[in-house]
């Protein structure tokens, strides 16, 4: 399957980009936003395209050809104001989407954020990145993709324990980037993940087995 990585450069795009590189069953393309991140990712013998997702969604468009599969791992991250979480976490998630179905990319990944489905469990001082969130998930979810949404706990900088627990909804909870990075690789090519949505947190279910009792 050929992989478009959305976000190649973050803090969990770096995990998938290295589990995707390493696995044979897979073609790897990064989408960066930096010319220097595209160097020295074909350093590492990585194919790498530089586009934004504040370009439109014809750039976005022709980042995403050739690819069978998308997987969205990005974000503005936690320095920005709302006006980027805006721009990016929702309106450049939803161009991805709009591109995808444009040239015909059927399967989509989204990363999400835990509980972003229920409004009631948003903490306070996050609310914009929750909404961004909560509403591109929903223009997926009515898409015509096979998608699935990933809605990770909060995310460590710790290696990966292989453990999990995976449900519709789930209390508050943590995850090391690495393990949310291997659930997402793992979830491109499971039928029973195709339109599906799913909280993730540390657990005790070895990955690939909680995958399957979804």
């Amino acid at each position: 399957m050929n992989v478009l990585v959305i976000g190649a450069n973050g803090q969990v795009g770096q995990n998938i980009v290295n589990l995707l590189h390493s696995n044979k069953d897979h073609s790897l393309k990064a989408m960066v936003r930096k010319q220097e991140q595209a160097d020295e990712l074909a350093n590492r013998g990585i194919e790498s395209v530089v586009a934004s997702l504040e370009d439109s969604v014809e750039v976005i468009s022709e980042a995403m050809k050739g690819s069978d599969a998308v997987i969205f791992a990005a974000g503005s991250g936690g320095s920005t104001g709302s006006d980027k979480t805006l721009l990016v976490d929702l309106d450049g998630a939803v161009k991805t989407i709009e591109a995808a179905e444009k040239i015909g990319v059927q399967r989509y990944v989204m990363i999400s954020a835990l509980q972003a489905h229920n409004r009631e469990n948003w903490h306070e001082s996050l609310l914009p990145y929750y909404a961004a969130k909560h509403y591109a998930d929903k223009l997926l979810e009515v898409s015509k993709l096979d998608y699935t949404i990933v809605r990770p706990g909060g995310l460590l900088n710790e290696p990966g324990r292989g453990k999990v627990s995976i449900a519709d909804n789930l209390g508050s909870g943590s995850i090391s980037r690495e393990d949310v990075a291997q659930v997402v690789v793992s979830s491109l090519t499971k039928e029973n993940t195709i339109r599906r949505s799913f909280d993730l947190i540390s657990g005790d279910d070895e990955i690939s087995k909680a995958i399957d009792y979804l």
